[in-house]
């Protein structure tokens, strides 16, 4: 018996000592929010206070010495993050995750980023400003990544250390532009439709911009192998551990329609949802300069900020500017393309991918004069004709560090203007107001014209020149708006109105969200901080209950059973609100679902009408092709001696939605709440792994929004009826200049990016509830309610 107690008590010391030393382990990686560090470089002691919600305040003798503590602190809390945004661009995700990643390595690795960083940075002005504030911050990174505690991750994944360069913050804006763009989705999927059943069905879509009525106001040869670059893309931007950039809204409302007659932003920029979430909020001030930010992972300067001067933000444009060419090779020589002088020989170039888990890959990319060719790239496209991708972002001198820096320096609006035009792509809509009263936006992005009568929308002819480039429009004609007089300026990523006659080819979203903001903005002029937030947060469609009117009108009426007569009550007195105890969103979704499964699954096959449900074309359709009671989409090709109309999809549609959802969620239909099929949850690239899924993970929560509402909480359709949230809002963001120093923020779960921190998840149940919290400026609130970290000078 004595025995047995001694060795249940060295049983439990170890327990115990096991405990102790896991807790010791987690206080040790939790981030250090007070206290002092000792920094190199540092020319004076710079104190950095951590708000209630671990957003640093920076206050520093020059901008130099805070540069240095935000890449410190930004590091501390983002380091994994930063450390799998710079690995994409140049393929380097195969060192940390092995084989899973190398489909995305070579893609990313043949598309030419890392090599126009690289032309970039040998242009750039050392002595500049933006130059020298961007090494401050790197260093800080450094400093953190030498001395600071390794991140879980690293230990888990077994990342080597590596110093920051600026080539990887080049390199992580390449990402970003990329993930802007929606060609390489679209295009080869078009043109494949387009060769299988002819011009009829491709009409239907809606891709000249018949679909766009609500526009931006400005003031002033077959191959069934191209459909493969979609879906490889596609697919390879889904399974990313970090999110694309995929939408967002903006409005920004001028002085005589606010009530306190001041400007009043607001911007939500939509990103797929990730943890960490894609911003880090951080407020800089200095004796010459102060400003708040939302930075990405790696970057100096923010893409959205505010002083008590100005505030700015972005949208995505959504214009055109990847097109896919077919090169003719020589009949005798494949290393020849034919060009409109003559046979020239292809570039040639070899990248290794070093894999983790198995040996290296030798990567031989080969670029035509459009760009790199994607045959070499893409594991699936078997087409035996050369497929060349011709990029904006890689053709254009890249300026995106003197822009973002001339963006969070502007000292007026013409300054501001000035920065907006030294971006060529990605295509952005840059959103601008002051203290002065002036609002703004300016569409970024170098825009061409190709000769008349061709259509970029489809994979191009590059033998012959004939579908090249044949101008590059000056700025003044791209799309934008300053100070207009109804009042205000706004963007859903819908198509902005022609300028001198040219309506900007792109792959813009449906008009929901733009009729939505432009409705409730002309419906009144005594806006004001609340009433912003409210419209930040609305759930309705302007669209949706429409749609269902059209439904419903071509219903076959004698085949309804009483149960579905109790549906369509549900239907008919919906106001198009998608929140958590609607039941008919619910219903909705599930029949769009069937009736665009039931209409285009046909032709195109399960998987590209999969990828065209992840097209901005499947959500623009929803609309517009369900009044063409002549569309040739409604027939079932598969049905022989058959051809199906309208009347008979719709209805079939509907009788399979109610069937479903009574399998699914019972058959008492007040339970069928949104609630109960809409979620989210914030995925971390380890939180894949089932046992490690409640450490990393946030959420699930369940979700109100919807697809293409302002709140926009978008999914992809599927059988199961469960609609799982990609993305949203990545910040909520409302700047009143009338209360600058309550101007408010929520980004979707929290400011730290370490899973011990107490800042991990701290906003993700406020996000989901539509609140908000202070973007503090004033400094003795700050101090008040702040732990305080004194960054001193290292002798």
């Amino acid at each position: 018996m004595k025995k047995i107690k001694k060795f249940l008590l060295v049983v439990v010391l170890i327990i115990v000592l096991l405990g102790i030393g896991l807790c010791a382990y987690i206080f040790h990686l939790k981030p250090k929010y007070e206290g002092e560090v000792q920094l190199k470089n540092l020319q004076k002691e710079t104190t950095v206070y951590f708000d209630d919600y671990g957003v640093p305040h920076i206050y520093a003798d020059s901008e130099k010495d805070a540069m240095t503590a935000l890449g410190y602190v930004h590091a501390q809390e983002r380091l994994w993050q930063m450390e799998l945004l710079r690995r994409i661009a140049p393929g380097r995700l195969s060192e940390i995750f092995g084989s899973v990643a190398l489909k995305n390595d070579m893609f990313f690795s043949g598309i030419g980023i890392e090599e126009a960083s690289a032309k970039a940075i040998a242009k750039l002005d050392k002595n500049s400003e933006s130059y020298k504030l961007t090494l401050a911050y790197l260093d800080g990174i450094n400093q953190y990544l030498e001395e600071g505690v390794t991140p879980i991750e690293f230990t888990l994944v077994g990342v080597k250390k590596e110093k920051f360069t600026i080539k990887d913050v080049y390199n992580i804006f390449g990402y970003m532009s990329f993930s802007f763009a929606m060609a390489q989705k679209t295009d080869p999927l078009l043109t494949d439709l387009r060769a299988k059943y002819g011009a009829a069905y491709i009409k239907d879509l809606g891709i000249l911009g018949e679909f766009n009525t609500t526009k931006i106001r400005s003031s002033k040869e077959h191959l069934e192998e191209y459909a493969e670059i979609s879906k490889s893309v596609a697919s390879l931007l889904d399974k990313s551990p970090i999110p694309p950039f995929v939408g967002s809204n903006s409005w920004v409302v001028g002085p005589n329609r606010t009530k306190n007659k001041k400007v009043i932003f607001a911007n939500d920029p939509h990103i797929g949802f990730s943890q960490p979430a894609t911003w880090y909020e951080a407020h800089i001030v200095t004796p010459k300069h102060e400003l708040y930010g939302c930075y990405l992972a790696g970057t100096p300067f923010p893409l959205l900020a505010h002083n008590r001067d100005y505030a700015y933000g972005l949208t995505m444009f959504e214009n055109d500017d990847i097109d896919f060419y077919q090169e003719t090779n020589k009949a005798d020589d494949a290393n020849q393309y034919q060009t409109p002088t003559g046979f020239a020989t292809y570039e040639s170039r070899k990248k290794t991918i070093t894999i983790k888990d198995t040996s290296d890959v030798v990567l031989t990319i080969k670029s035509s004069r459009h760009g790199p060719i994607m045959n070499d790239l893409l594991m699936n496209l078997k087409s035996k004709k050369p497929i060349a991708m011709s990029w904006i972002y890689t053709q254009q001198p890249i300026q995106i560090l003197d822009a973002v820096y001339g963006l969070s320096h502007a000292k007026s609006k013409d300054d501001f203007r000035k920065a907006v035009q030294l971006v060529a792509a990605p295509g952005l809509n840059v959103m601008y107001g002051d203290a002065k009263g002036n609002v703004a936006w300016w569409a970024t992005g170098t825009l061409y014209k190709h000769n008349k009568g061709v259509n970029s929308f489809f994979i191009l002819d590059g033998a012959s020149g004939k579908d090249d480039i044949t101008e590059y429009l000056d700025f003044t004609k791209n799309p934008s708006a300053e100070n207009p007089k109804w009042g205000y300026v706004y963007s859903a990523n819908n198509q902005p109105e022609p300028v001198d006659g040219y309506l900007y080819p792109g792959y813009y979203l449906p008009e929901d969200r733009a009729k939505r903001i432009s409705g409730l903005m002309d419906a009144k002029s005594d806006w004001d901080k609340e009433g912003i937030s409210k419209m930040i947060f609305d759930n309705t469609s302007s669209v949706a209950t429409g749609v269902v009117q059209n439904l419903i009108a071509n219903l076959d009426g004698k085949a309804i059973s009483e149960e579905e007569k109790e549906v369509l009550n549900v239907l008919k007195a919906w106001k198009g609100t998608t929140n958590l105890e609607d039941v008919a969103p619910t219903i909705y979704n599930k029949w769009i679902y069937l009736y665009l499964k039931n209409t285009f699954e046909d032709e195109m096959g399960k998987e590209d009408f999969a990828v065209f449900l992840g097209t901005h074309l499947g959500k623009q359709i929803i609309a517009r092709q369900i009044v063409n009671e002549s569309s040739v989409w409604w027939d079932d090709i598969k049905t022989k001696n058959v051809k199906e109309t309208r009347n008979q999809v719709v209805s079939k549609s509907f009788h399979e939605a109610v069937s479903a959802l009574q399998k699914q969620l019972g058959n008492t239909i007040a339970d069928w709440n949104w609630s109960k099929v809409h979620t989210v949850e914030h995925e971390h690239p380890l939180g894949k792994v089932a046992a490690l899924r409640k450490l990393f993970n946030v959420g699930p929560f369940a979700a109100p929004g919807s697809n293409e509402v302002i709140n926009n909480q978008f999914f992809g359709f599927n059988d199961e009826g469960k609609y799982y949230v990609k993305g949203g809002p990545s910040t909520r963001r409302v700047v009143d200049f009338s209360d600058i120093e309550n101007s408010w923020s929520i980004i979707p779960t929290g400011q730290s990016g370490n899973p011990f921190s107490e800042h991990y998840s701290d906003q993700a149940e406020m996000f989901n509830a539509g609140k908000f919290r202070k973007m503090k400026l004033n400094k003795e609130e700050i101090i008040k309610t702040s732990t305080k970290l004194i960054l001193k000078p290292k002798k």
